[in-house]
C-alpha cells in the first residue's frame, strides 16, 4: 500500500519504487517524493554513492519533515540507509501522516476523526453502509462503492452491488478508482478478504486518496460557481444600465413635450371653457404627472443602486450619454415645475375674473327670479272679489293677510332697488348679455308700480265689508264656544261606550260596571245642553232672513252641525244598552275563569310540594349507607314504580292547565307554581331517579370488577360524605383536595391537578361519588402497567429491544398478534433488522403515556 502511494506521487516526477526498502535508501527518490508531496524545494541532493552521501541525503529529508512540525521518534538516517524495513515503513506513514491526512478537518476534529467523519458523512444514505472505523467497517467494499458514486454516479451501478460478495464490491471499486480517478490500487481484495482485521494505516492511506480526489473535484465546481457569480453580476449591471439609459430617455422626451402646454397662456372667454383648461390641469397633476414622478424617483434609486453595485463588485462608476445625468434631469424637472407653477396662477386669476362677472350676473338672476316667483300671481290676487262672499272671520282674516302683504311689499323695495343696482354695474362692466339683462329689469320696474295702485284698492273694500257682517259674528262665536265641548263630550262617551276591554279579574268588570252607571247619570243633563245650542243657531238664521246677508258661508268658529249633533246624541243613545249587555257577559266569563284559577292552584299545590319531597328522599337514599348497594338499588327501584304511578295526577293537571291557556288566563293568585314549574320539577324528578339508580348499578360493577368489599364501600361512602359539605352528593376541587390530605397524600399543584384530570375528565369542577370510587379503586387495586406488559413483550423478544412479526404471531393468539402487528410502529434502533417492529411505544400507548 506504502509503494502504490509513494509511485502515485513519483509518476509526477516521472519515476517510481520497486521496493521501498532498498529505493528510499540512497535519500534522492525520498526527497524527490517529498518536493512532489509539498510543492517546495528541498536542499541540493549529494550525488557521491558513499554511505556518507547517501545518509546526508536521508537527513535532509528528514530534517525537511521535522521542519514542517512533525516528530520523528527513533528513526534516524543510518536505518534508512541500512534497509531497516520497520523504520523506513514508519518514515513513510509520517509523511502519509503530514502530507495526506493532517490537512484534513471536519468540525475542528482530528486529521484521523475528520477523514472518518467525512466517510460516515458521504455514505449515510447508503443501506448496508456503516462506517465506524478503519479496518473491518471496509471489509465488504460497499465503503468505498458508496464514496465512488456518491460523487459519481454514473461510474458505479450501487443497486446491483451485494453485501455477501465483498471481493467483486472491493475489486469493482478499486478497478473503477484507478481507471477513472487517478488512484492507483493500494490494497489487495483478497488479503482484505481474508485478513480478520484489514491494516488500519494502509486503509486510512488508501482513503485519504479519494478525499483528495475528490476534494479537487469540488474546487473545481467552486472555481466555475465563482466565474458565474462575477458574470451574472456584470450582465446585471449592464442590464441596469440599459434600463436607465431608455428611462432618462422616455422622461426627458415627456418633459420637453409637457413645457410648451404649460407655457400656453392664451385665455377663454368663457367661464366653461376656462374651468375645463383647470380640470385639464387637474388631470395633469393628478393623472399624469405622479407616474413620472414615481419614474424619476426610480431613476435615482436606480443609478445610485447601479453605481454602489458596481463599487462593491470592485467595476469603475458608470456616466450616462450626454445629456441624461441626474443632474441634467433634476434641472429639466426644475424647468417643468417652474412652467407648471405659471401655469397655475395664470389659470387661477383668469377664473378669478371671469367668476366676478359671472357671479354677478348670477346675482342678477336670482334676485330677478326671486322677486318674479313672489310678484307670481300677485296681481291676480289683489283683482279677486272674494270679500264680497266672506264671513266676518273670513273677512277680518282677509284684512290680516292684507296688512301682513303690505308689510311684505313695503321689505321687497329695497330688493327692486338691489336688482336695478346690479343691471347698472354689469353696463358699466360691459356685460356681453346686458341687453337681456336691461329688458328684465325694465319689466319687474314697471310691475311693481303697478301692485302698489292695486294693493290700496283693496284695502279699502275689505274695510267696508267688514262692518256689515259683524253683527252676526257674536251669535256664531257663542254657537262655536258651547258646540265644541259638547261635540267632544260625546265622541268620548262613543269611544268609551264602543272601546273594547280586557279584563282578568271579577273586580276589574266590576269597576267597569259601576263607572258605566255612573255615565247614564249624566245623560239627561246632556240633552239639555243640546237643545240650547241648537237654539243659538235657530236664532242667526232668523237675523239672515231679516237683513238679507249673502252668508254663502258657513260658521268660520266651528265645522259642527246642528245635524251632526242630533246624530251623533242619537248614536250615543243606541250604544248604551249595548254596553250594558257586554258587561254583563264579561262578567258570567271571569266567574267561570275565577273556578278554572282555583282546581287547578287546589291541584299544583299539592303535587308540587310531593315532587320536592321526593327528590330530596331520592338524596338521602342516594348517601345513606344502611344496607348493601342492592339494597339500596331496590329501595330505588320501588321508588321509581311509586313516582310513575303518580303520572295520571300530572295528567290530569296539564289537563287543567290547557283549560287555563285556552280562557287566557295568565296569572293566579291561588298558586305559587306554574305547569312550566311542575313540567321542569317532574322531568328533574325522573331524571334524577334513572341517574341515581344508574349509579348504584355502576357503584355495583365497580365493587364486582375490583373486589371491594361492603366495608370498603362503607369507608368510601362515609369519607366521601364527610367532605361533601354541601351535601349535594358530590365534592367541589376544596373538598377533595381536604379528602386527599385525610387520606395521607401529601402532592402539590401539578400533582393535584392530574388527579383532577383523572377524576374530573370534563372539567365540570366536581368530583361524582362513581368518579371517586373509580380513583380509591385504582390506587388500592393491584394493576398492571405500562412497563410490565413492556417487560413481557421483552420476554416473548428474547430480550432484544424489538420483536418480530413471526415472534408475534408465534407467541400470541391470531386476533391478539395480528392487533399488535396493525398497531406497532417500526423500529428504527441501530440494531434492527427487517420487519421489526418497536413495542415499547406499542406498551406505553396503550395506557395513554404516548400517541399510538
Amino acid at each position: 500500500t506504502f509503494t502504490a502511494w509513494c509511485n502515485s506521487h513519483l509518476r509526477k516526477a516521472g519515476t517510481q519504487i520497486e521496493n521501498i526498502e532498498e529505493d528510499f535508501r540512497d535519500g534522492l527518490k525520498l526527497m524527490l517524493l517529498l518536493e512532489v508531496i509539498s510543492g517546495e524545494r528541498l536542499a541540493k541532493p549529494e550525488r557521491g554513492k558513499m554511505r556518507v552521501h547517501k545518509i546526508s541525503n536521508v537527513n535532509k529529508a528528514l530534517d525537511f519533515i521535522a521542519s514542517k512540525g512533525v516528530k520523528l521518534v527513533s528513526i534516524g538516517a543510518e536505518e534508512i540507509v541500512d534497509g531497516n524495513v520497520k523504520m523506513t515503513l514508519g518514515m513513510i506513514w509520517t509523511i502519509i501522516l503530514r502530507f495526506a491526512i493532517q490537512d484534513i478537518s471536519v468540525e475542528e476534529t482530528s486529521a484521523k476523526e475528520g477523514l472518518l467523519l467525512w466517510c460516515q458523512r458521504k455514505t449515510a444514505p447508503y443501506k448496508n453502509v456503516n462506517i465506524q472505523n478503519f479496518h473491518i467497517s471496509w471489509k465488504d467494499g460497499l465503503g468505498f462503492c458508496a464514496l465512488i458514486h456518491r460523487h459519481r454516479p454514473e461510474l458505479i451501478d450501487y443497486g446491483k452491488l451485494r453485501k455477501d460478495d465483498p471481493l467483486t464490491n472491493l475489486n469493482t471499486a478499486f478497478d473503477v478508482a484507478e481507471k477513472y480517478l487517478d488512484i492507483p490500487k493500494m490494497l489487495d481484495a483478497e488479503d482484505i478478504v481474508g485478513t480478520l482485521r484489514p491494516d488500519e494505516k494502509a486503509v486510512m492511506t488508501y482513503v485519504s486518496c479519494y478525499y483528495h480526489a475528490f476534494s479537487g473535484a469540488q474546487k473545481a465546481e467552486t472555481a466555475a460557481n465563482r466565474i458565474c457569480k462575477v458574470l451574472a453580476v456584470n450582465q446585471e449591471n449592464e442590464q441596469l444600465m440599459e434600463d436607465y439609459e431608455k428611462l432618462a430617455s422616455d422622461l426627458l422626451e415627456w418633459i420637453r413635450r409637457t413645457i410648451p402646454w404649460l407655457e400656453n397662456r392664451v385665455p377663454e372667454n368663457t367661464m366653461q371653457a376656462m374651468q375645463q383648461k383647470l380640470e385639464d390641469f387637474r388631470d395633469y397633476r393628478r393623472l399624469h404627472k405622479p407616474p413620472k414622478v414615481q419614474e424619476k424617483c426610480q431613476l435615482e434609486i436606480n443609478f445610485n443602486t447601479l453605481q454602489t453595485k458596481l463599487r462593491l463588485s470592485n467595476r469603475p462608476a458608470f456616466m450616462p450619454s450626454e445629456g441624461k445625468m441626474v443632474s441634467d434631469i433634476n434641472n429639466a424637472w426644475g424647468g417643468l415645475e417652474q412652467a407648471e407653477k405659471g401655469y397655475e396662477e395664470w389659470l387661477l386669476n383668469e377664473i378669478r375674473r371671469l367668476e366676478r362677472l359671472d357671479h354677478l350676473a348670477e346675482k342678477f338672476r336670482q334676485k330677478a327670479s326671486i322677486h318674479e316667483s313672489w310678484t307670481d300671481g300677485k296681481e291676480a290676487m289683489l283683482q279677486q272679489k272674494d270679500y264680497e262672499i266672506a264671513t266676518l272671520s273670513e273677512i277680518k282674516a282677509l284684512l290680516k293677510k292684507h296688512e301682513a302683504f303690505e308689510s311684505d311689499l313695503a321689505a321687497h323695495q329695497d330688493r327692486v332697488e338691489q336688482i336695478a343696482a346690479i343691471a347698472q354695474e354689469l353696463n358699466e362692466l360691459d356685460y356681453y348679455d346686458s341687453p337681456s339683462v336691461n329688458a328684465r329689469c325694465q319689466k319687474i320696474c314697471d310691475q311693481w308700480d303697478n301692485l302698489g295702485a292695486l294693493t290700496q284698492k283693496r284695502r279699502e273694500a275689505l274695510e267696508r265689508t267688514e262692518k256689515l257682517l259683524e253683527t252676526i259674528d257674536q251669535l256664531y262665536l257663542e254657537y262655536a264656544k258651547r258646540a265644541a265641548p259638547f261635540n267632544n263630550w260625546m265622541e268620548g262617551a262613543m269611544e268609551d261606550l264602543q272601546d273594547t276591554f280586557i279584563v282578568h279579574t271579577i273586580e276589574e268588570i266590576q269597576g267597569l260596571t259601576t263607572a258605566h252607571e255612573q255615565f247614564k247619570a249624566t245623560l239627561p243633563d246632556a240633552d239639555k245642553e243640546r237643545q240650547a245650542i241648537l237654539g243659538i243657531h235657530n236664532e242667526v238664521s232668523k237675523i239672515v232672513q231679516t237683513y238679507h246677508v249673502n252668508m254663502a258661508g258657513t260658521n268660520p268658529y266651528t265645522t259642527i252641525t246642528p245635524q251632526e249633533i242630533n246624530g251623533k246624541w242619537e248614536h250615543v243613545r243606541q250604544l248604551v244598552p249595548r254596553r250594558d249587555q257586554a258587561l254583563m257577559e264579561e262578567h258570567a266569563r271571569q266567574q267561570q275563569n275565577e273556578r278554572l284559577r282555583k282546581q287547578f292552584g287546589a291541584q299544583a299545590n299539592v303535587i308540587g310540594p310531593w315532587i320536592q319531597t321526593k327528590m330530596e328522599e331520592i338524596g338521602r337514599i342516594s348517601i345513606e349507607m344502611h344496607g348493601t348497594l342492592e339494597d339500596q338499588l331496590n329501595h330505588l327501584r320501588q321508588y321509581e314504580k311509586s313516582i310513575v304511578n303518580y303520572k295520571p295526577k300530572i295528567d290530569q293537571l296539564e289537563g287543567d292547565h290547557q283549560q287555563i291557556q285556552e280562557a287566557l288566563i295568565f296569572d293566579n293568585k291561588h298558586t305559587n307554581y306554574t305547569m312550566e314549574h311542575i313540567r321542569v320539577g317532574w322531568e328533574q324528578l325522573l331524571t334524577t331517579i334513572a341517574r341515581t339508580i344508574n349509579e348504584v348499578e355502576n357503584q355495583i360493577l365497580t365493587r364486582d370488577a375490583k373486589g371491594i368489599s361492603q366495608e370498603q364501600m362503607n369507608e368510601f361512602r362515609a369519607s366521601f360524605n364527610h367532605f361533601d359539605r354541601k351535601k349535594t352528593g358530590m365534592m367541589d376541587c376544596e373538598d377533595f383536595r381536604a379528602c386527599l390530605i385525610s387520606m395521607g397524600y401529601n402532592m402539590g399543584e401539578a400533582e393535584f391537578a392530574r388527579i383532577m384530570s383523572i377524576v374530573d375528565p370534563n372539567r365540570m369542577g366536581v368530583v361524582t361519588f362513581q368518579a371517586f370510587i373509580d380513583f380509591m379503586s385504582r390506587e388500592t387495586a393491584d394493576t398492571d402497567t405500562a412497563d410490565q406488559v413492556m417487560a413481557s413483550f421483552k420476554i416473548l423478544a428474547g430480550d432484544k429491544n424489538y420483536i418480530t412479526v413471526d415472534e408475534l404471531r408465534r407467541e400470541l393468539p391470531p386476533d391478539q398478534a395480528e392487533y399488535c402487528i396493525a398497531r406497532m410502529a417500526p423500529y428504527h434502533g441501530h440494531d434492527a433488522v427487517p420487519g421489526a417492529l418497536d413495542y415499547m411505544s406499542f406498551s406505553t400507548a396503550l395506557y395513554g403515556e404516548s400517541d399510538l
